[in-house]
């Protein structure tokens, strides 16, 4: 059963005091502490933090793909803590779409089929126009019978972000979607992120470790040792950079 809640219309995804905690005794590792969080609709959003931050905790924990120890996550009025298989199932399935660094394209299929395969997976068929829309907007329209393997890595990925927005969740995770690609491809893919939330009102949250990515976002929060330690508006490449450097910083004296 899905659980629902009375909420910020504006908000897409929230964490509440969330912690998250592996292991037990002397090999328990505390990836999340206390993170309170919430993710405005219709704004791109990046996560990032030095490696082993919980970044990547954070975002599978808000998207459903593991639980929190302690704490709540939502996505738009749906609170995911406690929800059971055939519910996180269709949460995943109904409002929330993927980006992965590995494209997860099935390769027996063509670009189209892969594109769709979300929506035949649960018996919708595609609003005709928007498909038309995303397909133009990702540049695919002669690629789309086109198998995975005839394709570039930055075709793939563009192939993983239509399949993410032709269903239109509430909300996009990517996960480093640009790290498979070269600077062009990935420039070419972040571009399409950012013109699909500023064009089409689309939410996403990306992780990454790149600043240069980080600078396509309207915001980009950081996250060191577990917790949300800064966060920067409108960033530019210096501006996240700076940023890192004094987290580095201060995480090194940390350890020290």
């Amino acid at each position: 059963m899905t659980t629902t809640v009375a909420r910020d219309t504006h908000v897409a995804a929230r964490a509440t005091d969330v912690w998250k905690v592996y292991g037990t005794g002397e090999a328990q590792v505390v990836a999340l502490r206390g993170v309170t969080a919430e993710f405005e609709r219709g704004r791109f959003t990046a996560i990032m933090g030095p490696s082993g931050s919980g970044k990547s905790t954070l975002m599978h924990c808000l998207a459903g793909l593991d639980s929190v120890s302690r704490g709540q996550v939502a996505i738009g009025e749906t609170v995911v803590t406690g929800l059971g298989d055939a519910g996180l199932t269709k949460l995943r399935r109904d409002k929330v779409g993927f980006i992965f660094q590995q494209f997860n394209l099935l390769p027996t299929l063509s670009a189209k089929e892969n594109i769709l395969l979300p929506l035949s997976i649960a018996g919708r068929k595609p609003d005709q126009a928007w498909f038309e829309t995303v397909i133009a907007t990702v540049g695919l329209g002669d690629r789309l019978s086109h198998r995975p393997s005839q394709l570039s890595g930055g075709q793939q990925q563009r192939v993983a972000c239509a399949r993410a927005l032709v269903a239109r969740p509430e909300v996009i995770f990517a996960d480093e979607p640009t790290g498979n690609l070269d600077s062009r491809s990935g420039a070419e893919v972040l571009a399409f992120l950012q013109r699909s939330v500023r064009e089409y009102g689309q939410t996403i949250v990306m992780v990454t470790h790149d600043a240069v990515a980080a600078s396509y976002a309207d915001r980009v929060v950081f996250l060191a040792d577990g917790a949300i330690v800064s966060e920067i508006f409108e960033p530019t490449p210096e501006t996240v950079l700076d940023t890192m450097k004094r987290l580095d910083v201060l995480t090194g004296e940390a350890e020290a």
